[in-house]
């Protein structure tokens, strides 16, 4: 199967967004800095067994989603051991490939994530001697650089690249993450060692823009963007920005950013954990600052929040069901561009597009969660 050519586009994203008006008309899509319409909520794609029921139920859920007014998918290389990138380039050739004709290629935004060590679709006998084989022998990875099963070298991450396009089958992957830089910070690296190592990261990154293989780059963290400024792993992003005009000056392609935002895991908008001299801010207040867009992940704290919650939530995001409300609480944050829910099946795409008919909840609303 060729490879699919282009990429998000202002004018793609655009035509998709009028292809929904019952949803343009409720504010369901966000303009990025970029001039790209992204819905506001995205198919997340980690959860679920490496197995072919689940590849079934995840083709089917990302071709409903992209039917349905769902424009922005997620993945990453070592989801379901390449499994889940597999099932997107599966659903895409079903639903913008030349003999679909569904929606075109420049209408949807495609992310995927590189960073961790990865199986290749199934648990090998001996995993050990798989990654030798498949990675040390060729010389893509040196094994003094990989922290918990985590490498940000160069050549591991363009490897990654390119695997996870062929497994896309994309020739462009509109936004490309590094995955959880942070647990860099597990090998001891001070601040300054930690930035040395992501430099050569990010003129790979940078190479790879203008080699047309992807068209911006980000990080996607669970930890780093979290935590108080002094804590071992944190990540202070006007230092990744330096480093990025470092490299490529003011026209740098680092433009993304992704961090865990929900009821359960809301620091990105309430924690002043970012530092630019003697002032501190929040993620989404620096990264507004900076150009950079915020998408967050773990919507539904991987199912925990898709019931018992509390009676206050239902009554200020007013959806029908709690799923629904924990969505809406997300996506409706001020500064972010578009939460991520993972749904591996037609039904959880069904269901969770019940919110897709509301207005994001009024800023009002939204803060008297937080007693605000």
């Amino acid at each position: 199967m060729p490879m699919l050519p282009g990429f998000a586009t202002a004018e793609g994203t655009s035509r998709y967004r009028e292809r929904f008006a019952e949803f343009k008309s409720k504010e369901f899509f966000r303009l990025t800095k970029q001039q790209l319409w992204w819905s506001s909520i995205g198919l997340g794609t980690y959860l679920g067994e490496p197995n072919a029921s689940t590849d079934n139920n995840y083709v089917g859920a990302m071709v409903a989603a992209l039917l349905s007014g769902i424009n922005v998918i997620d993945t990453a290389i070592n989801y379901r051991h390449q499994r889940s990138e597999r099932n997107l380039g599966t659903a895409l050739q079903q639903v913008v490939g030349a003999a679909a004709g569904k929606l075109q290629r420049d209408e949807v935004v495609v992310c995927t994530k590189a960073g961790y060590l990865t199986l290749d679709g199934d648990m090998p006998p001996d995993p050990s001697a798989y990654f030798r084989r498949e990675y040390v022998q060729p010389g893509i990875l040196d094994p003094s650089l990989v922290t918990g099963m985590n490498c940000m070298a160069p050549e591991f991450l363009e490897d990654q690249m390119d695997r996870s396009r062929k497994n896309l089958q994309l020739e462009t992957i509109d936004v490309f993450y590094l995955h959880n830089p942070e647990s860099q910070f597990g090998a001891g690296l001070s601040r300054n060692e930690f930035l040395a190592r992501m430099k050569p990261a990010f003129q790979m990154l940078e190479r790879a823009v203008v080699a047309g293989k992807i068209r911006h780059f980000g990080i996607a963290t669970w930890n780093g963007l979290r935590m108080p400024p002094e804590a071992a792993d944190a990540i202070n992003l006007i230092d990744l920005v330096g480093l990025a005009r470092e490299v490529a000056g003011a026209g740098h392609h680092f433009r993304f950013i992704q961090m865990p935002f929900s009821l359960a895991m809301h620091e990105g908008w309430g924690f002043k954990n970012q530092r630019s001299g003697e002032d501190a801010y929040t993620v989404f207040e620096l990264a507004a600052r900076l150009e950079i867009n915020v998408v967050g992940s773990a919507t539904l704290s991987q199912g925990n929040l898709t019931s018992g919650l509390p009676p206050i939530v239902g009554e200020k995001m007013s959806m029908a069901t709690e799923s629904q409300n924990a969505i809406q609480f997300a996506r409706s944050a001020p500064g972010i561009t578009t939460s991520l829910v993972g749904m591996s099946s037609q039904q959880h795409v069904h269901d969770n597009m019940g919110v897709a008919l509301h207005q994001p909840a009024s800023r009002e609303s939204w803060l008297s969660l937080f007693g605000s």
